[in-house]
């Protein structure tokens, strides 16, 4: 018996009005937990709008306590409904999300129950058939691991005794015993869901199936290498961009020799024109670096000739001075600055700041997905106005500050960038902000608080081929694990010049067709 059920009164003992009291109290609870669990989602939703940059790990525990508490506080409300008469719970019903269908692509296993009885239990009659209740649960099945046995019989010639056998399979890891599926599962499970190598082990043993940690890690790092033309072609086609979306994050690695870590960098470059109604296909390439000096965004970008969109970060300096490349600031991180200061000192200044700044995106709102041309005229109409009006705003309330305060620090922030910040209006292939590239940095965030460090640089060059190729596919709406499966079963034997095919919206293609053609 639950504590919930145990504390209740016994209800055959209680008048009617004392039952309608209880139905009451109970009804009023429920509301009041649906009340804060709704108000939960709104808090979270708004932190993981500002989950972005590298003040993000504070809003990541943020976010952490908050889902515990509505997943709690969701538990604690199913429980109390399953603790009232269900007479209670019928006449009162909580208002609950409609649930969705099933998903129409998982496999089903139909079972039928007939009736015990074989012929009418009234009179004895022959029991036809009427019609049937059809209804679906959802379940799944344990990890399961199995062995292929691979034999190659051999063959001998009766009259020349030649002997005949087929060729060896070949192996995503040569003399390796993992297939492409497991090896694509432990690549998703660490990169794509942050599930360290050593928390796998142990989900593994737990199956009877002992993978050593620094064998799950040398697997990490062979498939990493397979990768590498693979991840050079992805490359090649994010540099091809004319708009790129450019972020980095810190990535602890773990210094030879000492057993303390030092800080590397993940760079992140996104090509992603679809709110420009683009349909090339999006694409994320990751480098690793051990330090953050300025030229390694210089080395990346040498041959990408466009427009950047990035922070104000100063490595990117020198890339803007010849001219090749143009600077697009980001609105997302002039509006943070002002939003920090509104949550710690409820400033005026602040709150008109984010209120102008939320316009512009009202206007990006509404003109998402269309062509560059339209997003271009409609920026100019609706958007430069307001961008005026914020500019004479920003620049006379400076004035009035005093020039060490955090408002003046966020407004000359905002005034100095002016130009780059207003780039996007004469161009409908930018956007407003540099969201793109921050998003794509959430998956190295959470692993990053979830395995702590790279073991090596070697390391940190294997994360950011894998977390190229898991994030492309995700961009692209492709499972990355069905995705790497069917790549490390072909790659090994797949032709060096012909690399392209297995990109994420090549492999998209292909798969499509193989599915209509076994229909």
């Amino acid at each position: 018996m639950t504590a919930a059920r145990a504390a209740l009164p016994d209800l055959d003992a209680l008048n009617p009005n004392e039952l309608k009291a209880l139905i009451v109290s109970q009804h009023e609870l429920i509301v009041s937990r649906d009340s804060e669990i709704e108000q939960l989602k709104l808090l979270i939703a708004k932190l993981r709008r500002m989950q972005f940059g590298r003040s993000s790990e504070k809003l990541d525990r943020q976010i952490e306590q908050l889902e515990l508490r509505l997943e709690a506080l969701q538990q604690n409300d199913a429980e109390k409904v399953a603790a009232l008469p269900a007479a209670v719970v019928n006449a009162e019903p909580t208002a609950r999300p409609a649930r969705r269908p099933l998903p129409a692509h998982l496999p089903r296993e139909v079972r039928t129950y007939l009736p015990k009885q074989e012929a009418c239990p009234d009179c004895g009659g022959e029991l036809k058939h009427l019609g049937e209740d059809v209804s679906e649960i959802l379940e799944i099945e344990p990890l399961r691991f199995k062995v292929i046995r691979q034999i190659r019989p051999k063959l001998a010639c009766a009259g020349c005794e030649r002997i005949v056998q087929a060729e060896a399979p070949s192996r995503p890891i040569a003399r390796g015993v993992a297939g492409p599926g497991l090896l694509a599962h432990v690549l998703v499970s660490k990169f794509g869901d942050h599930l360290p190598l050593y928390r796998q082990s142990e989900i593994y043993a737990r199956e009877g199936v002992e993978l050593d940690r620094s064998t799950l890690a040398d697997w990490v790092s062979g498939t990493s290498q397979l990768f590498e033309p693979l991840v050079e072609a992805l490359r090649r086609h994010v540099m091809a961009a004319q708009k790129l979306h450019a972020d980095d994050t810190p990535v602890p690695v773990l210094a030879p020799g000492n057993g303390k870590t030092k800080t590397g960098r993940l760079w992140t470059y996104v090509r992603d024109d679809r709110p420009a109604g683009d349909q090339t296909p999006p694409a994320v390439w990751f480098a690793y670096t051990p330090d953050r000096k300025g030229e390694h965004p210089q080395t990346h970008l040498s041959k990408f000739t466009g427009t950047l969109q990035a922070d104000g970060y100063a490595g990117f300096e020198q890339i803007y001075e010849g001219g090749r490349i143009q600077e697009a600031a980001c609105w997302a991180h002039v509006r943070r600055k002002f939003y920090d200061i509104q949550v710690a000192h409820k400033s005026l200044v602040a709150a008109e700041a984010l209120e102008r700044i939320g316009a512009l995106y009202a206007v990006e709102s509404d003109i998402n997905g269309r062509s560059p041309e339209e997003r271009r005229e409609v920026r100019n109409t609706r958007s430069r106005p307001l961008l005026e009006s914020l500019k004479q705003w920003l620049e006379e309330t400076l004035l009035k500050l005093s020039k060490k305060s955090d408002t003046a620090i966020a407004v000359r922030y905002a005034l100095v960038r002016w130009e780059a910040l207003l780039r996007y209006c004469d161009d409908g292939h930018l956007e407003i902000d540099n969201n793109a590239a921050e998003r794509s940095l959430r998956a190295v965030a959470l692993g990053r608080k979830n395995y702590l460090f790279a073991g090596s640089d070697r390391g940190g060059e294997s994360a950011a081929a894998i977390y190229s190729l898991v994030g492309t596919a995700k961009l692209n709406g492709i499972d990355p694990e069905s995705y790497l499966r069917n790549v490390l079963s072909r790659i090994a034997e797949h032709p060096i010049n012909r690399i392209d095919e297995l990109l994420p919206w090549n492999f998209a293609v292909d798969f499509s067709q193989a599915s209509t053609s076994a229909a």
